[in-house]
């Protein structure tokens, strides 16, 4: 879903970079449209990931990666939301956010608690691409930002690297 410029080589996609962003998608279609998890799903396996929708076609995502972001997310929620509300400053609240903000701090909190195999660097830098991907403003920096503490928390001596 990206235009490369004439004379670039083609970077290829990274499966479990789709399979993340696909996952904020999901996410933030839940939550603006209520739909489950189950439904949500399913809709992405079958007609979204690696197909062409619309004229634009979907990277090929890890499918298995997906579903455990997706439905640890739903599972979790209200470990993570709680988690991600102590990271904030004090004059944000996660339910003001954006949703598409949300979805991408509930996905990035879960890798963290969750994919000890994976990381810090790597999961704060996937995330804050998907966030530059949505968002040319401070919501990059407050992903970096809310990641970064948690995963201190989290995980401690395990520090992302720049």
């Amino acid at each position: 879903m990206s235009k490369q410029e004439p004379g670039q080589p083609v970077k290829t996609a990274n499966q479990r970079g789709a399979a993340r962003l696909a996952a904020v998608q999901a996410l933030y279609q839940m939550d603006i449209g209520g739909a489950g998890v189950l439904e949500v799903v399913a809709e992405y396996e079958v007609h979204r990931l690696g197909q062409e929708v619309d004229g634009e076609t979907y990277l090929k995502a890890d499918a298995g990666w997906f579903r455990s972001i997706v439905a640890g997310v739903v599972r979790d929620q209200t470990k993570l939301d709680p988690l991600i509300g102590s990271a904030l400053q004090d004059d944000w609240a996660l339910s003001r956010m954006d949703s598409t903000v949300r979805a991408i701090l509930r996905a990035g909190v879960f890798e963290i608690i969750e994919r000890k195999d994976v990381p810090v660097a790597v999961i704060v830098t996937e995330y804050v691409e998907i966030a530059q991907a949505f968002f040319s403003e401070d919501e990059p920096k407050l992903v970096n930002a809310v990641l970064d503490r948690i995963a201190k928390q989290i995980r401690g001596d395990q520090k992302k690297k720049d």
